[in-house]
């Protein structure tokens, strides 16, 4: 299998780890060449430029369920010329009481190439078979609800 780790650092720039007086930002790299500056969501005390937590696994769901529904449309021969989605990670309390990201929402826009159609229902489909069979969808079980526009 490839390599799928990352590095992430974080050092104390306050004289003290004491509650609600360090910061959470650190910085995670990927491959060797990508940097992304981290923190906690904003409501938790984080800066709102930084990538939080949750938005990464929303990020990283979006992009998965992206690349499976684009080599199963490759193999159905469907051209899609352009993809979005709108991915919203929902924090909450799990059924332990736990703070937790409790859904997920995506929101994917397809774009066929001109003079080719499907159907609603057959695009609805083939979101959902995308779905089955992504990785980190997999890995996140029931916490994920695909709306297709």
């Amino acid at each position: 299998m490839s390599d799928l780790a990352i590095e992430l650092h974080w050092q104390r720039a306050e004289p003290a780890l004491e509650t609600g007086t360090y910061s959470n930002a650190h910085a995670v790299h990927y491959n060797s060449t990508h940097e992304m500056q981290v923190d906690a969501a904003p409501d938790w005390g984080g800066n709102p430029a930084h990538t939080n937590p949750e938005q990464a696994l929303a990020a990283a769901l979006s992009s998965c369920h992206m690349m499976t529904f684009l080599a199963l449309c490759a193999k159905a021969g469907w051209p899609v010329a352009s993809y979005h989605d709108y991915a919203e990670a929902r924090l909450g309390k799990n059924a332990k009481g736990q703070m937790s990201v409790t859904r997920i929402d995506l929101n994917p826009v397809v774009r066929f190439d001109t003079g080719f159609a499907v159907a609603d229902s057959a695009l609805a489909e083939m979101q959902h078979r995308a779905h089955r069979y992504c990785f980190i969808a997999n890995t996140l079980a029931d916490s994920v609800e695909i709306n297709v526009n």
